[in-house]
This record gives structure tokens, C-alpha cells and sequence, in this order.
């Protein structure tokens, strides 16, 4: 027992030991960690409201934007890059000075930068690339330099390396009515053109049908294999010559979808808009991947109106007057209808958001088009609309453009550019969640009748005008 006792004492005393060698009982209070820096980012030169676009950038991946003048707390030592974009307002542009600077922060320091901005005046022109006559549309496969150009009475050409090269890489002509509004209205790359060669093409056959069919590229880049179609769907348009939409286009979603316009007349002769049992006055939707003769589309399981007797699964939306034309940009979808009498419209909503009414007949724009029945519960109103004005001073017909996206032009980015096929202006606004703002009219001169926008693969916009002219929208130069 006495042994043992001893024993414990020992180890005790070994243990204290121990501790003391180890600097007392708190253990090694090992290497301490570095103070952390601030930084003081000075914003000035920009007008109230207008947000900068500054980015900081250092160690442990640290990121972040700022919109105005901020101290950043709780940095990391060690080098920042602050990196300024030019904005703009309207016809302005705001220039960052110096656009990037480097800071470095030691230990528990504070350090600061500024960030100066100064206006231009921004202004745009248009270059012209082609003419081509009967010109009526402009677009790119992803990732590819030529631009397509197609003629309404049922070719497809190609500019490429600004050449338009003499033979049509398609020509359906002799299947092509352009009776009234009809003929080659627009062409749709397949996402993955490069690898399967697949565009689709939406055009008026020589019964006035709309119809949408799918070719494919030849071995040779710049030919199409004119045995290659496969209709995908025609939808019956009788009675007139008017109204035909015209738009084909994939969807960010991979699904295809195509803008009908109401069949025609005035006032929507056949009710066709707000008849779920018609195919005319919607936006419809497609599965096409896996298209076959024998089954040329699917209809989408989320579609809005899959498994309801009473409606056509294919619409997407409905309360569509004449859809020229609508644009994806992101997660929303753009969409310019034509209006009948007084207002032009665009409506603006999330991409992904099915079974929408857009209301016409009922409504023309905002204004209550059929006096008779203005119940306006489920509709979706625009987000945008502008009036015919006395003597049409304003337009009488919308042509819907895009959002821009490309480099060219980085501070325009998120604005949406339109024109009116009767106006020959060039105009854009920015639209966020709070509505529509700096609504611009572009002095580009008075191109005509704007007939379509463009846009390659780039991301540039290009503007399709009367006498078959193709123009790309630039920076104009510095006087």
C-alpha cells in the first residue's frame, strides 16, 4: 500500500513536471494569429442613386462588389486589386480613374483607395455589315463567327468574315408564301449545332400554314442537306394574311418555342387568343430532342396544360396578339406584342413561369381593348407600353429586340434594345424588378422600316432595316 502510494505521488509529481516545461498550465499558446487590416473605398463623381460597379478582390479568394463609398473590415494582411467598370445612365457613361489599383494591408492597418468617376456623353451608331434583299432576320449558332442572314422569300445566307458568300446555304423558296406578313420569318440553332448540325426553321407554307421545321448541316460547313427537313409541327391559318408571329427560338430551359400570332383580321377576327383549343395568339412549347417523323415533338410534362382535356398542351401562354418578337435573356423572357389600334407592348416575366395570359382581346396594353368584358383578374399586364401618339408620332408597330449582352459595349449590359417597323428609331430601357428606368432614344438617323434585331454568337445586336440592310449597333467614335 505504501508502494503504491509512493507510486502516485510519483506520477503526480512527473505530470507537474511536465506542465511547468510547458510554460505553466495553459499549453503552448502556438503562433498568433495576425491582426486584421480594414480598407476604406472611396466612391465620388457619380450622381445619387447611380450604383458603381467596384470589385475587390485579395487573399483567401475574398470578393466583393461595391455599389458605393465603403470601409471593408476584417481583412485578411497581405494584397487587394480594386478594379473599377464604367456605367452608364441614359446616354451617359461614367469612366473609373484609376479603373485598377493595388493596395496592400499589413497586420492591424487600415488602408484606403479611390475610386473617381467621370461623364461622357455615350452615343451609338449604326455600321452596315450586308445588304441582302428581302433581309428579315440575323442570328448565329453558339460559338460560331458567321453570321445568317435570311432572306423572307426562303433563303438562308451566310456573311462570314463580312463576305456574304454567293450560294444560300438553304433555299425552301419554292415552298414559301409571302403573302401579306408571311414568308421565312426566323431560324433557331440548335444548342448543340456543332456537334449535330440541327437548326429549325419558322416559315408560312403556300397554304398560309405556319410551319416549323427542323434541318441539319451538310458535311460541308456552309451548306445545309436540303433533304434533311422534318416538319415538326404546321398549325392551320386560314382566312388572312396578317398575324403570323414569327419567332422560333430555344429557350434557356433546352425546350423550343415559337410565338403564334391570332390568325389575323382586326381584333382578333376568330377569338384565336383566348381559345385554349387554338394553337394562334400563344407562345408554345416543345420537346424536340429526340425528334422523329413518327413523333416530331413531345409535349414537356411541365408544361402548364399537359393533362387537361379542355386546352392544347403545346401553349406555354396565351393572349397573344402578334409576338414580333420576344427574346430570352437569362432566367426572364421578353415579349414585344404588336398592339391593334393604340399601344405597343412588351411583357416582361420569369422564363420558367408557365401559363401566363397576356390578354389581348381583352386588353391592349393597359387599356381595355374589348369595352364590352374588361375583366382583367388572372391576366399579366405589360411591363412596358408606349402609345401610338397623334398620327402615330410614336409608332403604330413594335419590333422587339434583345438584351444586350456582348463585350463590345459592357455598360449597356441588361438594357433592352426595340425599334417600330413605322418610327425607324432605335431605343432601349433598362428593366429591373421595380420596373422599367432610363429609357434612352438612340440618334442613330432614320434607318426606314426596322423589320428585326439580330444577334451573334458574341452576344452583338445587329438591326435588320427596309431595303435589305444589316447593320451592327457600335459605339459610336469620339468626335
Amino acid at each position: 500500500m505504501l508502494l503504491l502510494d509512493r507510486a502516485r505521488v510519483f506520477i503526480l509529481l512527473l505530470a507537474m513536471g511536465l506542465l511547468a516545461a510547458c510554460g505553466g498550465g495553459g499549453g503552448s499558446p502556438g503562433t498568433p494569429a495576425p491582426a486584421l487590416a480594414t480598407l476604406a473605398v472611396t466612391v465620388s463623381g457619380l450622381p445619387a442613386g447611380l450604383a458603381a460597379q467596384v470589385r475587390v478582390t485579395g487573399p483567401g479568394n475574398f470578393s466583393q462588389t461595391l455599389a458605393q463609398t465603403q470601409t471593408l473590415g476584417s481583412l485578411d494582411p497581405g494584397s487587394y486589386t480594386i478594379t473599377a467598370e464604367r456605367v452608364v445612365n441614359g446616354t451617359l457613361g461614367y469612366t473609373p480613374s484609376p479603373a485598377t489599383q493595388s493596395v496592400t494591408l499589413a497586420a492591424g492597418a487600415a488602408g484606403a483607395a479611390s475610386v473617381s468617376y467621370s461623364a461622357a456623353p455615350l452615343a451609338l451608331a449604326l455600321r452596315e455589315v450586308a445588304t441582302v434583299n428581302g433581309a428579315i432576320f440575323v442570328a448565329a449558332p453558339p460559338a460560331d463567327a458567321r453570321l445568317f442572314i435570311l432572306e423572307r422569300q426562303g433563303r438562308v445566307r451566310i456573311l462570314s468574315g463580312g463576305v456574304l458568300l454567293p450560294t444560300p446555304f438553304l433555299d425552301i423558296s419554292t415552298r414559301v408564301s409571302t403573302a401579306g406578313e408571311g414568308g421565312l420569318l426566323s431560324i433557331a440553332f440548335h444548342p448543340q449545332y456543332a456537334s449535330n448540325g440541327y437548326f429549325f426553321l419558322y416559315f408560312t407554307d403556300l397554304n398560309n400554314n405556319i410551319v416549323i421545321e427542323r434541318h441539319k448541316a451538310s458535311a460541308l460547313p456552309n451548306v445545309a442537306d436540303a433533304g434533311s427537313g422534318l416538319q415538326i409541327i404546321r398549325i392551320a391559318h386560314p382566312g388572312f394574311t396578317n398575324h403570323f408571329g414569327g419567332l422560333v427560338a430555344f429557350g434557356p430551359d433546352g425546350y423550343l418555342y415559337l410565338g403564334t400570332g391570332d390568325g389575323g383580321g382586326g381584333g382578333d377576327t376568330n377569338g384565336n387568343a383566348q381559345n385554349y383549343l387554338s394553337l394562334l395568339g400563344k407562345l408554345l412549347r416543345l420537346d424536340v430532342g429526340n425528334a422523329t417523323l413518327l413523333s416530331p415533338y413531345i409535349i414537356p410534362p411541365t408544361n402548364p396544360f399537359v393533362s387537361m382535356s379542355s386546352r392544347r398542351g403545346e401553349i406555354w401562354a396565351n393572349g397573344l396578339r402578334n409576338p414580333w418578337r420576344y427574346a430570352f435573356d437569362g432566367a426572364s423572357l421578353y415579349i414585344a406584342d404588336v398592339g391593334q389600334e393604340r399601344r405597343e407592348e412588351v411583357n416582361i416575366v420569369a422564363a420558367a413561369t408557365g401559363g401566363l395570359n397576356y390578354g389581348w382581346n381583352t386588353m391592349e396594353g393597359t387599356l381595355c381593348y374589348n369595352a364590352s368584358n374588361c375583366n382583367q383578374a388572372g391576366l399579366t399586364l405589360p411591363a412596358f407600353e408606349y402609345d401610338h401618339g397623334s398620327n402615330d408620332v410614336n409608332g403604330c408597330s413594335i419590333t422587339g429586340g434583345y438584351v444586350y449582352r456582348g463585350a463590345a459595349i459592357p455598360e449597356l449590359a441588361g438594357r433592352y434594345f426595340y425599334s417600330d417597323y413605322c418610327a425607324g428609331y432605335l431605343k432601349s430601357f433598362l428593366y429591373t424588378g421595380s420596373g422599367v428606368s432610363e429609357q434612352v432614344s438612340w440618334n442613330v438617323g432614320d434607318v426606314g422600316n426596322v423589320l428585326s434585331f439580330g444577334r451573334d454568337s458574341a452576344g452583338e445586336l445587329y438591326l435588320v432595316a427596309s431595303g435589305g440592310k444589316v447593320y451592327r449597333i457600335e459605339k459610336a467614335a469620339a468626335p
